[in-house]
């Protein structure tokens, strides 16, 4: 076993993340590698020191190289993916949890979601979705069952920067309903043929590759999928103009549209008619790491208006003296502080080998509701300002909307949940059952 880990003496020793943080090399592998439930259970703490040390160096390489320019990509509707991917994954942020063959860091995923929540610190939405396309949406399977060839060819230049992914699973007929979308991957001798169309594509117009759900036979719905590693220079892609969104502008989001494009069969994800499972467990992952960037922009949105509001004077008294204001902001703190905790314990618990289905649309439709709920309440106690584009928490309204509808649906996490407690309808049981009686 190494005496020393590549996230410390590859990386943050090696480049700019050293440079600026003074990151020592002598910090053993065992030593990283905690395991995150025994030692919450024990300590009540969930992060430890390497986990924080780990975001103290993202949050100072988001301060000097993203940061600074959120405001003009906003503008300009677009992020220069490529370019800010490479020193992310320079610095060995684009695969934290991912097998070390391949460049990850092979660390637990309290690493992950430890840097999902430094993600945060951007000061707009698009970005760090963007980024967690790269990290956890499009990647997970990959990187669990693909081949060696596949990884090779599509993750290691992933994790390393070199190449965008974007997760091509949406459709505009079947967003929230997975099973139901209509692209498919004809067998045509060695290669799939694809047809088909995909919609609302973060990353779109800059990915070098699509991880693409695509049906790839007849049959059962829940059978017949598969995932495939699509490179995005292949003849017969084609990208419509950019979708014009109401928030997370930085982000580049496509329409995509698929006419006989020809790919190896070989790019085939793991098994066969295996896609929508594969595709089902990568959403937990883009679940829980999505929720975990939701923290610190909810933090922030809180904070900067405990400042405005304790500045502001309405009749001759700050804002913030209202009962009404800084009661509403103590029950709002309270319920990130609540999803902060369910967050850790997912982590702890998935970590740990549980299913954490259940607990992560939970969480999922908590942090959508909070994300509604807690700039809206803020944006009221800024007055007028507040409905302008000059602060964070009127920017945060606007981007942070899509977490209730984005990675599925509040109503899907809600119908997961009823899944689980067994409180589904008879009707919806019965059609599930009936479509198992046709598949087989």
């Amino acid at each position: 076993m190494a005496t020393a880990t590549r996230l410390t003496s590859r990386y943050w020793t090696k480049t700019f993340l050293g440079q600026i943080t003074g990151v020592t090399t002598t910090i053993s592998r065992r030593t990283l590698v905690t395991t995150c439930v025994r030692k919450w259970q024990a300590s009540g703490e969930f992060y430890s020191e390497q986990h924080l040390q780990l975001q103290s160096s993202l949050k100072k390489l988001i301060d000097v190289e993203i940061n600074p320019h959120v405001d003009q990509w906003e503008k300009e509707h677009r992020f220069p993916a490529h370019e800010v991917f490479k020193k992310l994954g320079s610095a060995g942020f684009l695969g934290i949890s991912k097998p070390e063959e391949y460049g990850g860091l092979g660390l637990d995923y309290g690493y992950t979601v430890a840097f999902a929540e430094a993600l945060g610190s951007i000061h707009c939405g698009g970005i760090p979705m963007a980024i967690s396309v790269q990290t956890d949406m499009a990647t997970p399977a990959l990187a669990k069952f693909g081949s060696d060839y596949l990884k090779e060819t599509f993750l290691r230049p992933t994790i390393a920067g070199d190449m965008v992914v974007c997760l091509g699973v949406s459709e505009p007929g079947a967003g929230s309903d997975v099973a139901g979308i209509g692209t498919t991957a004809r067998r045509q001798g060695d290669d799939l043929i694809i047809n088909g169309q995909k919609m609302w594509i973060t990353n779109g117009f800059q990915a070098d590759w699509m991880c693409l759900l695509a049906n790839t036979s007849e049959g059962s719905q829940h059978r017949n999928k598969s995932l495939i590693c699509l490179p995005m220079n292949t003849p017969g892609i084609h990208r419509t103009s950019r979708i014009e969104k109401i928030g997370m502008h930085s982000s580049d989001t496509a329409q995509i549209f698929f006419e006989d494009v020809r790919v190896p069969a070989k790019n085939i994800i793991g098994e066969e008619g295996m896609g929508f499972t594969y595709q089902m467990l990568q959403f937990q992952e883009e679940r829980l790491v999505g929720s975990a960037v939701c923290l610190a922009p909810l933090d922030k949105c809180i904070a900067d208006t405990i400042n405005y509001t304790s500045e502001r004077k309405v009749f001759g008294q700050p804002v913030l003296n209202n009962q009404a204001v800084h009661y509403t902001l103590a029950e709002l703190e309270t319920e990130v502080e609540a999803l902060r905790s369910l967050v850790y314990r997912a982590t702890a618990l998935y970590i740990g080998g549980e299913d954490v289905t259940k607990l992560v649309s939970m969480i999922k439709l908590k942090a959508g509701r909070l994300c509604r709920q807690v700039p809206d309440s803020c944006l009221q106690f800024w007055g007028g300002m507040g409905f302008t584009q000059e602060n964070y928490v009127s920017r945060l309204y606007r981007d942070m909307r899509l977490v209730s509808i984005g990675a599925g649906a509040d109503e899907v996490m809600l119908a997961i949940i009823c899944k689980y407690a067994g409180t589904l309808p008879k009707v919806a049981s019965s059609l599930k059952k009936k479509e198992r009686q046709a598949s087989n």
